[in-house]
């Protein structure tokens, strides 16, 4: 019985090369690459060593060059394996045989049993020594530096876990608190406690409206946070998607008029119903109109139309925002959707928010059929106005209406 290395990416191939070897009396250890093979074979010292040549971290030429360069390991035959090397390539790094796939099943056991017993394939050019050997050296250092590069990207990857974690366990740790304090606002304010003055009801209304605004930005981490770990639950109903504008229209524009912006709105044809998540549909729209107010000037303007478009199964709806603030920069438009991401970061910027509302609009946009489109400057004239800030776009997909 000889102890089999099979350096190979794809698991069917895998599998079948396993089952074909143990059904002759050998022992079969896999490897899923190039560099976890090179280190089994180090640890494990096989008879043999079958390799793919086409792999994604180090290819089969390379690791046959790594495997001759190691002391103990120089003499253990390795047979390349593939459905796209070159056989004289495959020979001159230093493999001792060439299979082509697929493997006929019927002889791959004794094929792979006369390069244990010594059997080698013939050059037909003989490779230079020190060129064989320079070049063990450079796989050597490529070795090297693809291991860092993967402790480096897993890394990055645990870091990206623990962020979530941490998101998701906050967002959830602050909106525990939440529940209460709305509940006993509310009590407060419907006086359920006892009368209250017309200065105390102003003063409670202050706090539910930051209560509200802090509300939103919890519900917005939870989401998000949802939707990077792919949990994030959809609802699927039917709702009115001018219905659901006209809500977020109403619940932004207390903010407009505290900054005395002027709101152009478009009427909204009828019938235009869709189905998905209305709540989350209203507050990606609630995102888009409050970053128009918040990028527009003092006593500017913002103008919104709704609309019907056409194409894809059953269509979909649009929301389209347009404002006349100073615009996003081209090199910037990309990067505005990024989860967190603020042109402007530091901690005496002009603009509030965390960088969420652009992110989790295209989230939710995508996830029902659609997408969020920005550009700066407008294209379009909206509600008769014709602004030169930034346009921003959000679409949802559509089924056809039931009769």
């Amino acid at each position: 019985m000889a102890r089999i290395l099979h350096i190979e990416d794809d698991a069917k191939n895998r599998l079948l090369v396993r089952k074909l070897l143990q059904s002759a009396g050998h022992e079969v250890i896999d490897a899923e690459g190039g560099i976890e093979g090179i280190r089994l074979a180090r640890e494990r010292t096989p008879d043999l060593v079958l390799v793919d040549v086409r792999m994604p971290d180090l290819d089969g030429y390379e690791v046959t060059l790594r495997l001759r360069g190691i002391t103990g390991l120089e003499g253990v035959p390795i047979v390349a394996i593939t459905a796209e090397g070159d056989r004289e390539t495959s020979l001159a790094v230093g493999a001792d045989g060439f299979l082509e796939k697929p493997i006929d099943a019927r002889k791959f056991a004794r094929q792979i049993e006369r390069f244990i017993g010594g059997h080698k394939e013939r050059r037909e050019r003989r490779e230079s020594a020190p060129l064989r050997v320079a070049s063990q050296r450079i796989v050597e250092r490529l070795e090297r530096k693809v291991l860092e590069l993967s402790d480096a990207n897993a890394q990055l990857e645990e870091m990206a876990r623990l962020r979530r974690e941490f998101l998701r366990n906050l967002s959830h740790e602050l909106a525990t608190p939440m529940t209460p304090i709305v509940g006993y606002l509310r009590l407060l304010l419907d006086e359920e406690l006892g009368p209250i003055t017309p200065m105390q009801r102003k003063s409670l209304e202050s706090v539910r409206s930051s209560t509200e605004r802090l509300r939103g930005l919890i519900e917005t981490l939870l989401d998000v946070s949802s939707i990077e770990t792919g949990k994030m639950h959809l609802y699927h109903r039917r709702y009115d998607f001018g219905a659901v504008a006209a809500r977020a229209i109403d619940q932004t524009r207390p903010r407009m008029e505290a900054r005395s912006i002027e709101l152009f709105v478009e009427p909204a044809p009828a019938g235009l119903e869709a189905r998905g998540d209305p709540d989350k549909v209203r507050r990606a729209m609630v995102h888009i109109l409050d970053n128009a107010a918040k990028f527009s000037p003092e006593g500017g303007q913002v103008a919104v139309g709704i609309e019907r478009v056409e194409g894809g199964a059953g269509g979909g709806f649009e929301l389209r925002v347009v404002d006349d603030g100073p615009g996003v920069p081209a090199e910037l438009e990309a990067k505005v959707f990024q989860a967190f991401y603020q042109a402007d970061g530091s901690v005496r910027r002009v603009h509030g928010g965390v960088g969420l509302g652009l992110a989790f609009a295209r989230q939710v946009a995508e996830a029902l059929g659609g997408g969020v489109t920005l550009h700066a400057p407008p294209r379009h004239e909206v509600a008769g106005c014709r602004l030169g800030g930034t346009e921003v776009v959000l679409r949802v997909g559509a089924e056809p209406t039931e009769r």
